[in-house]
């Protein structure tokens, strides 16, 4: 079976919602995966281009008056079955996280305390932010009666798990700085 980019998968997997239209998928991208996976807007349409040649999608279009016509993708069985394959397959490439902070901080020797601590405070509060916006999601989600809810739970589960674990490290690094 042939292989495509995550971004490829990700779509595929979108198109299991009712998200339907390129405009829909980056509204989705954006209120939910954005937080653990980045696609691009410049990324959907092309995507969707693959998808639709490669037949695991198909293009219907929609009309509504008064405005210009719209290309929804509706999966095929064929493109559920490719989703459903990487799905099954083991990960190959165990994510490795980047961020500043920690960069900055790791040669923190060559910055003053107070910008240290600053850092560190200004990071804290984006976090906590973070965790607020994830705690909105997560009562969004509970009141959908969308049978994929639990999993996007499990998903914001990790997020919100995450976000608590990097304020307490914040927290506990901040003392050590004080």
């Amino acid at each position: 079976m042939k292989n495509y980019s995550d971004t490829t998968y990700a779509i595929l997997g979108i198109l299991t919602t009712e998200c339907k239209s390129g405009y829909a998928i980056k509204q989705l991208i954006d209120r939910s995966l954005n937080h653990f996976w980045k696609i691009s807007y410049g990324q959907i349409y092309p995507t969707l281009k693959l998808i639709s040649q490669e037949g695991l999608a198909e293009i219907r279009t929609s009309s509504n008056s008064g405005r210009p016509d719209k290309n929804e993708y509706y999966l095929t069985a064929k493109g559920l079955e490719v989703l459903k394959s990487w799905l099954e397959q083991p990960i190959v490439n165990f994510p490795a996280e980047r961020n500043e902070v920690l960069l900055k901080l790791f040669f923190g020797h060559y910055q003053s305390q107070e910008k240290q601590i600053l850092l560190l405070q200004n990071y804290k509060e984006n976090l906590e932010k973070r965790y607020q916006t994830y705690i909105a999601i997560e009562l969004a989600i509970q009141q959908d009666k969308n049978e994929d809810a639990m999993y996007w739970l499990f998903t914001l589960d990790y997020g919100k798990r995450t976000a608590q674990a990097a304020i307490d490290w914040c927290n506990a690094t901040l003392e050590k700085l004080k």
